[in-house]
């Protein structure tokens, strides 16, 4: 439970939005039912609760502290998806290109590709696909290396969200930038030491895996555990974006404004059916609801970000991350009640 000058700044702030929705509107009545339900789901939550969310053709739009920065963690994997697609739009690359996976493309993380020989071949079709179905970190690195980090960033601000991105890394580099926080040797550790780490319990266990690895003495450190040390991590900004950013990539995204209608229809397919979204958002979605989404995890983060029915006439787009939370399973069920709000409200009639 939140202390109460949290809670005290979230009924605030819904009683601002009420009073500013007293002026006849059609659109603006889901926005005060939803807000107190997002108010109250956030102050009822350790830690914070981001959320935009927007019906196509209204002007309606539900901000809860959605114009400020979000670590993103894998839902950057859909900017990197749609930069991939409008490449092979201009005939830069295509989906029939073979990349053959190294030992050192492997990244901890969902995906199967981790436990896959060195030396196998897959189409940038095959690795879009696992990056966005599956979250594949591996397949995600690999298609960031063919199109360059630079050249991904510089295309994400040019054609893809003009403003509320900070810059995208690689996973792995994520896990350097992170770690690096606690000991600058880090940096010497190959990508498979990366991966060794993660098999050891998150918190004290893996710390000493890690300490053992460098050979350093704890007193060497720069932060005192592994959750201080990503925890200083996000304050730099990489991977991270406004949620208002995201949805309105989203929002062009599904009104055809950023791919073709082919590459549209793929990508909103792969979101379809992604296998990691169950236990948020769509939880509490009435059964059957069409959800294209992403989710994305770290420590002390999560997000989840989607197109509710996109294939109707008014697709409602919705971002959500929390961080900060004691558990994850405690986020995945803030964002389940966030589905719920999403249910009961009339934007989905």
């Amino acid at each position: 439970m939140k202390v109460n000058g949290k809670r005290l700044r979230a009924l605030v702030l819904f009683g601002l939005l009420l009073g500013a929705s007293t002026a006849p509107s059609a659109h603006a009545d889901w926005v005060a039912a939803l807000s107190e339900r997002v108010a109250r789901i956030d102050a009822e939550t350790a830690g914070e609760l981001g959320v935009y969310i927007k019906r196509l053709g209204e002007p309606a739009v539900l901000d809860h502290q959605a114009q400020r920065a979000w670590y993103l963690a894998s839902t950057i994997k859909v900017p990197v998806a749609i930069v991939l697609l409008q490449m092979v739009e201009a005939g830069e690359l295509s989906l029939d290109e073979e990349l053959e996976l190294a030992a050192t493309d492997y990244v901890d993380g969902a995906g199967d590709l981790i436990w896959q020989p060195p030396g196998g071949r897959y189409t940038l079709g095959t690795l879009l696909e696992k990056m966005i179905r599956n979250s594949d970190s591996t397949a995600t690195d690999m298609l960031i290396r063919r199109i360059g980090e630079d050249e991904l960033n510089r295309r994400i601000k040019a054609s893809v969200a003009p403003e509320g991105f900070q810059p995208f890394t690689t996973i792995l580099q994520v896990r350097y930038d992170a770690y690096g926080e606690l000991h600058p040797s880090v940096r010497q550790l190959s990508n498979m030491d990366i991966i060794r780490l993660k098999t050891a319990a998150p918190g004290a266990e893996r710390l000493r895996a890690l300490l053992d690895r460098l050979l350093v003495d704890a007193k060497a450190l720069q932060a005192p555990s592994i959750e201080a040390a990503f925890e200083r991590y996000y304050q730099r900004g990489l991977n991270s974006g406004t949620l208002t950013a995201y949805g309105r990539m989203l929002e062009r995204l599904v009104s055809g404004e950023l791919l073709t209608p082919t590459h549209t229809r793929l990508l909103l397919d792969h979101m379809q059916n992604i296998t990691t979204g169950s236990t948020r958002i769509q939880a509490g979605l009435p059964a059957g609801t069409d959800f294209a989404q992403k989710t994305g995890t770290q420590i002390a983060r999560a997000c989840n970000m989607g197109i509710i029915e996109p294939d109707t006439d008014a697709p409602v787009i919705v971002t959500a991350c929390a961080e900060k939370f004691d558990s994850l399973r405690q986020a995945e069920a803030a964002l389940a009640r966030l589905g719920q709000a999403l249910r009961d409200a009339a934007l989905l009639d």
